[in-house]
């Protein structure tokens, strides 16, 4: 990830009667972070990236493009100055899942890549509300590291592309070459980026966790025999250690990013799916699954101990589908509940009780993120709102309803003064600045 620099230059003359004329010259330099995998810079679905324009009823945010995005629930990814997803379309007559690239100030379409093949489950991802369904698709997202583009196929096809032009560099068919296990509905989780690896799981006994040197494709370790969710991996510093968390059918997995041995393990129910991602607060985690099964945090002590703090079974009152909360201030912020298409609710849960502070219905299973102070919320029918991150109430402060057609299943990012969103129809850029 490269960072743009907008640089601001304010001269200011002062003049004395008694002194000659001073120039002085402020300049502020403002970082504006790229968004470059599915979770953010730093796996945790936040940007330090400030959002300079929260009042839309003075100034509504500019819709600098939208694109066609046929089908899957791909969110979108943004770094040096060009956005990607994964689709499906038909190639030569055959399904195909494809990833593909967009200038991100144009929507122009850089360059469309054939991935793997696309087998249409016309299954769950069909569901939603009467008005509002299908769009079946590719549901891993890409992910971006420099100068490359990482992606994690349905079929467990890990491929590194050329971002310049799409043209594959290297790529490793982990069903093949490391006795992979796939899971109905397929692979959904997104390659992670950890420094110099791509880390991915779903590999057989003694490689369910693999990771590859990110610039040739070659491992660099392997470990564990758990089976895969959907979850996307997240990177994450918990007691002054770096550490990767799996979400397996077992439970959480901590591993050591350096090496691939397990630092603790917590044991956790598993039924039909698992799709949302730990979420991390200095050394407490949260974790949670649709289909009855609950949520909980757990608590990670120095020797790598874990203790429980809070279990709630069931789909109410918190629990996360597929669309990972986040976490400020103690505060978890997200779409919580189960297969409530169309009307499910955006909430505030306290990380150490489980207390739910608020909720907001009208929002169903889309997603978040945080810049700075504030969510970007997506609710499932394309509607954008900006909301306070604050635990004490519900405080929307701004709007705009079907920003796209189609159905979003997807989560919203935040990332060079553009918020990015994107349905089973079309994806849409909106710009802030």
């Amino acid at each position: 990830m490269t960072p743009n620099l907008v640089i601001l230059t304010i001269i200011i003359i002062m003049k004395y009667s008694f002194l000659p004329i001073l120039p002085l010259i402020l300049i502020l330099s403002v970082q504006a972070e790229d968004w470059p995998q599915y979770h953010g810079i730093n796996s945790n679905r936040t940007t330090d990236e400030k959002i300079p324009n929260t009042d839309w009823d003075s100034k509504e945010p500019k819709k600098l493009w939208s694109a066609m995005t046929p089908t899957g629930f791909s969110s979108m990814i943004l770094a040096d100055g060009a956005a990607y997803t994964n689709i499906s379309e038909e190639i030569d007559g055959i399904p195909s899942e494809v990833c593909i690239s967009f200038d991100a100030n144009t929507g122009e379409t850089r360059w469309k890549a054939n991935l793997d093949l696309w087998r249409v489950d016309n299954g769950g991802g069909n569901a939603g509300t009467r008005d509002n369904n299908g769009g079946d698709g590719p549901r891993t997202t890409p992910s971006y590291s420099d100068g490359k583009v990482y992606a994690y196929t349905s079929d467990m096809r890990l491929i590194c592309l050329s971002a310049e032009d799409g043209n594959e560099v290297w790529s490793v068919e982990v069903i093949k070459s490391h006795k992979g296990r796939n899971i109905r509905w397929e692979n959904a989780a997104a390659p992670l980026i950890e420094g110099d690896l791509v880390i991915v799981q779903g590999g057989g006994p003694g490689q369910s966790f693999l990771a590859f040197d990110k610039a040739t494709g070659k491992i660099k370790w392997k470990s564990g025999d758990y089976l895969m969710t959907h979850a996307t991996p997240i990177a994450a510093d918990i007691n002054q250690q770096r550490q990767i968390l799996f979400f397996t059918q077992k439970g959480i997995v901590s591993i050591n990013p350096k090496n691939g041995k397990e630092l603790w393990m917590h044991k956790f129910p598993y039924k039909v799916s698992t799709a949302a991602s730990a979420v991390v607060e200095d050394n407490i985690v949260y974790f949670a699954a649709g289909y009855g099964v609950g949520s909980t945090a757990i608590e990670i002590a120095d020797d790598n101990n874990t203790e429980e703090l809070w279990f709630l079974e069931g789909n109410k009152p918190v629990t996360n589908h597929w669309s990972t909360p986040l976490v400020k201030d103690g505060y978890l912020y997200g779409m919580f509940g189960f297969k409530e298409y169309g009307d499910g609710p955006l909430k505030c849960v306290e990380l150490k009780t489980g207390k739910v502070m608020w909720e907001k219905s009208g929002y169903g299973p889309a997603g978040v993120c945080l810049a700075g102070d504030v969510l970007v919320c997506l609710g499932d029918r394309g509607q954008v709102t900006l909301v306070e991150a604050n635990p004490k109430d519900y405080k929307e402060l701004s709007r705009m309803d079907r920003v796209v057609k189609g159905k979003c299943w997807s989560s919203p990012i935040f990332a060079d003064g553009k918020i990015l969103i994107r349905s089973t129809e079309e994806a849409a850029c909106l710009n802030l600045k």
